[in-house]
């Protein structure tokens, strides 16, 4: 019998002077409410709440937690506390905005700028299913990721990492901004300490280093995730996820089907960010944006009509399209 989830907050439950209005989305490490400050501004606020952790009744305030379980508890909290601290100390336009974090009922709570738009992985599904040679153009593509790591550069300047990134925490709001919602520091640090988060991890997302507990993770782990979205903007689908990789890796296989329509450049820059050895990789997100910026250097490789067969062959055979989560429909989201 599975584990029932704790309970949300019920609409008009006051939280810190804020007004729930109602829940937006939930996840394994917390709920997400629209609510309206003092004011009457619209804001998002997220509420640590794991659920592998603590329960909740309906129409109740704090979380319950069992004994042997709360210095597991405690350990996340203080770390999305610390996480929300940080995030105030960033203004840029592609990262979260926290406007407020405050400690009560027994839990803590982030308060954000609410954005409507949405997410990346919307409209990849959406553009996936148009069928089109191309998913994205690769024109789209730069200039989306160009906006996305000048965010993650300044995020990894203040010794933060995101540590989820996918198209569904890459947010595209309806005045074209890209923001990178949803970081994973409380989930990270929970996953060094309990067995129960690893599945919690986006396959194809998450780099090698986040399925062992003694490995080192630093931006590199962060390019990995980048990597992983620029090839399902490309693809449509997310990548084989790490530890099918170590197995058998058809990364570049998958990639050589793509010759042709994308640059060679843009090709190799998946290649060198999904590198299954963290130090193959971009060690920097700076490095990484001038390799992305080279537009002046894009070739295309023809592919002759034997390579077009054999990669069509080989195209029927491969497992690997599984898709992305069905996307639900575009939200309202924090920002």
């Amino acid at each position: 019998m599975s584990k029932v989830k704790p309970s949300p907050l019920l609409p008009d439950t006051v939280i810190g002077g804020y007004r729930v209005i109602r829940r937006i989305s939930a996840g394994g490490f917390g709920v997400v409410y629209l609510a309206v400050d003092p004011s009457g501004q619209q804001v998002a606020i997220k509420e640590y709440l794991p659920s592998s952790l603590a329960t909740r009744g309906v129409g109740e305030l704090a979380p319950q937690v069992a004994p042997e379980k709360l210095s597991l508890y405690r350990l996340g909290l203080k770390s999305f506390f610390e996480e929300g601290r940080s995030l105030a100390q960033i203004s840029h336009a592609s990262v979260v905005s926290v406007l407020n974090f405050f400690r009560e009922n027994e839990t803590v709570y982030m308060v954000m700028n609410n954005l409507e738009g949405a997410t990346l992985q919307d409209f990849i599904v959406t553009a996936r299913d148009l069928k089109k040679q191309k998913v994205f153009r690769e024109s789209t593509i730069r200039s989306l990721f160009d906006e996305i790591l000048r965010g993650l550069r300044i995020v990894h300047q203040h010794k933060m990492l995101h540590l989820d990134i996918k198209p569904a925490n890459i947010f595209v709001t309806d005045d074209d901004r890209a923001v990178m919602i949803d970081f994973g520091a409380a989930r990270e640090v929970l996953s060094k300490e309990g067995n129960f988060i690893r599945p919690m991890y986006t396959p194809g997302f998450a780099a090698p280093e986040m399925y062992r507990r003694d490995s080192s993770m630093g931006p590199w782990t962060d390019i990995y995730a980048i990597g992983a979205c620029i090839y399902a903007c490309m693809q449509g689908y997310p990548p084989n996820d790490a530890p099918q990789r170590i197995e058998k890796d058809r990364l570049s296989l998958s990639l050589s089907r793509l010759r042709g329509i994308y640059s060679d450049n843009l090709i190799e820059v998946v290649e060198w960010c999904m590198s299954l050895d963290p130090l193959s990789r971009p060690q920097s997100v700076f490095a990484l944006q001038k390799e992305l910026s080279r537009e002046g250097e894009r070739r295309y490789t023809k592919l002759s009509v034997g390579e077009k067969v054999r990669l069509s062959i080989d195209n029927m055979r491969s497992p690997e399209k599984k898709g992305l989560p069905k996307a639900a429909a575009p939200t309202t989201r924090p920002a």
